[in-house]
Formats: C-alpha cells, sequence, structure tokens
C-alpha cells in the first residue's frame, strides 16, 4: 500500500524568497518611523537628555511597541502594509487567521534573525566590520534554510505554527 500524497491547498502556497525578503526591506522603512516615534514619545515622557539616560528602559519600550505594531497586524487581517503591497500573509500551519499568542511567539523567534550574529559582537570582541560580516553571513544562511523547509518558510515560522502565504490580487 503506497503512502497517501500530501494535497497542498493552493491558497496555502509560499511566496518566494525573494518577494518576502523585498518585503522585509519595505517593513524596515515602516519600523524607521513607528521606532522613531517611540524613542521620541520615550525620551519626551521621560524628559531624557542623553541616550544613555534610560538606556536599557528605552530598548524595553521600543520592543513592547513593535510587538504591539506586529501581534495587532498579524491578528487582524494577516498583513502589515508591506506585506500587503507584495502580497503576504501571516497564517497558523492550517492555514487560519493567528491568534495573539501565537502571533507573539512569531515576533519573538523571528528576533533569531538578528540576535545570534549581534550577540557574538562582545561575547568575541569582534570589531564593527567582522560582526557586519557574521551578521551578513548569519541572514544569509538563515534566508537560504528555506529552501530545506518542504513547506518553504522560515525556521521562526515552522517554530512558532505559521505561515506566511502568496496572497492573490483582488478580482476586477
Amino acid at each position: 500500500m503506497s503512502a497517501p500524497a500530501l494535497v497542498v491547498d493552493a491558497s496555502l502556497r509560499a511566496p518566494t524568497l525573494r518577494r518576502r525578503l523585498a518585503t522585509m526591506i519595505y517593513e524596515g522603512v515602516i519600523l524607521f518611523g513607528i521606532v522613531f516615534i517611540a524613542g521620541y514619545l520615550f525620551s519626551t515622557l521621560t524628559q531624557q537628555r542623553n541616550g544613555l539616560t534610560h538606556h536599557n528602559w528605552l530598548m524595553s519600550w521600543i520592543g513592547i511597541v513593535l510587538a504591539a505594531y506586529f501581534v495587532y497586524f498579524w491578528t487582524h487581517g494577516g498583513q502589515t502594509l508591506p506585506m500587503k503591497t507584495w502580497r503576504l500573509k501571516v497564517v497558523d500551519a492550517h492555514g487560519k487567521p493567528v491568534k495573539p499568542a501565537r502571533a507573539l511567539a512569531r515576533y519573538v523567534l523571528a528576533w533569531l534573525w538578528f540576535l545570534p550574529p549581534l550577540a557574538l559582537h562582545p561575547l568575541l570582541a569582534l570589531t564593527v566590520p567582522q560582526t557586519l560580516g557574521v551578521f551578513a553571513a548569519w541572514v544569509a544562511l538563515w534566508a537560504a534554510a528555506v529552501r530545506l523547509d518542504p513547506a518553504r518558510q522560515f525556521l521562526h515560522d515552522r517554530l512558532a505554527g505559521t505561515r506566511i502565504v502568496a496572497t492573490q490580487p483582488a478580482a476586477k
């Protein structure tokens, strides 16, 4: 008896890596503004006069603001503005809308794109150019690992139980 064929729902097809990376670059532009406004609000409310004053509180505040941004949009339609532009959507492993706990897990796990190589900077006393090189290599490997996943998903999506899927353009 042969194993049943895996039936993949056409609405759950994974977008290309290029499209996902382009979305991430666009997301970075949007996040620049969000971080700027969050930092300005924090600095104004705390009367911060020096970048080192309340530095850890500021970083925590920005992390919370970014978490709120992503969790809100991923649980209310599954798309941020860049994701809408590039026609991508976050869904759970079964194609259903993402719940807040799963969206928060995805947000936390997505930091695996950045934190491991950046943690090596102080641990190994790397220079800034060395850290940038390690960071670039890490991001390239992390992005290329999508080819190893049968569903063509990033590791943080697999661990969070989510998927990025391509959406169809609206019918005219």
